[in-house]
């Protein structure tokens, strides 16, 4: 075993080997294991190919999700991608919905058919294999027969050269291909779990009932908070008591020191009085 098929080993094969029946009707049947569990999970961008929305999602799960960075590769066809190791294998179903929820969080604004999450269970529109079969990249490096060019890792500050060709014209070096895969570390079971559940859209918080705001109280006026009948000297304030109300509104008529409008209010009552 050479040390590029030992770090790839180390990073995406399953510890169980596929079974016979996997073999036929699987794609990247070697990254599935005979449980049907998977240490891959790959992101795929095509049409175009272009670094420029991955570069957020390859930066984020490192610096939002707090998760190893994953590999980049170019497929040798015309797509780029994002390959993520775990240390514990899951099914197709959790594998789905942690790509399934980065896919909506980085990638949101792309048309879900540029994207390829992998691994999956084959859509019915697949010709080429069986409904419900598990589909799943290639491992790579390798030659793409229907190109003739190349698939192969590449390293971060190399992959805005790849956007237009995603894609190498010569075998790449199997010890630079090792190299960048051993730079790698898989995600661990809590690193993953935890992700997860932080990429889950968070509940929606009930609504606050209605609060009717409190009708204000009316403060009265100083003056008119006076005692009724309260004798009232030339702005000094109630002094002794009235005995007649009409006495009071002739008091706070005349009396400078009240408001002009209590003393025409005091005026208007006595109008009906005096005739």
């Amino acid at each position: 075993m050479t040390r590029l098929q030992s770090e790839f080993r180390r990073l995406y094969l399953p510890t169980a080997a596929p079974s016979a029946a996997q073999t036929a009707e699987s794609q990247g049947s070697a990254l599935i294991g005979a449980d049907g569990r998977v240490r891959a999970l790959v992101i795929e961008l095509t049409d175009p190919a272009d670094w420029e929305p991955l570069a957020p999602l390859w930066r984020g799960v490192q610096t939002e999700l707090d998760l190893p960075a994953p590999a980049i590769a170019v497929s040798g066809s015309h797509g780029l991608q994002l390959w993520f190791s775990l240390v514990e294998a899951v099914d197709v179903a959790t594998a789905q919905a942690f790509l399934e929820a980065l896919r909506r969080r980085y990638l949101g604004a792309l048309p879900e058919r540029r994207l390829r999450l992998l691994p999956s269970a084959t859509p019915s529109n697949r010709q080429d294999l069986p409904t419900g079969a598990i589909d799943h990249a290639a491992p790579l490096p390798a030659l793409q027969p229907t190109t003739g060019l190349w698939s192969a890792f590449v390293a971060p500050d190399l992959a805005p050269l790849f956007s237009d060709t995603p894609w190498l014209d010569v075998p790449p070096g199997d010890e630079g291909q090792a190299n960048l895969l051993a730079a790698l570390v898989s995600i661990r079971p809590a690193q993953f779990d935890a992700a997860l559940a932080r990429l889950q859209p968070a509940e929606s918080a009930p609504r606050p009932a209605p609060v009717t705001a409190p009708v204000p109280a009316v403060t009265p006026h100083p003056a008119a908070a006076a005692q009724p009948f309260d004798r009232v000297g030339p702005g000094s304030g109630p002094t002794t008591p009235f005995h007649d109300p009409r006495e009071f509104l002739r008091a706070v008529m005349n009396d400078p020191g009240v408001t002009l409008a209590l003393r025409i209010e005091a005026a208007r009552a006595l109008l009906p009085a005096s005739g």
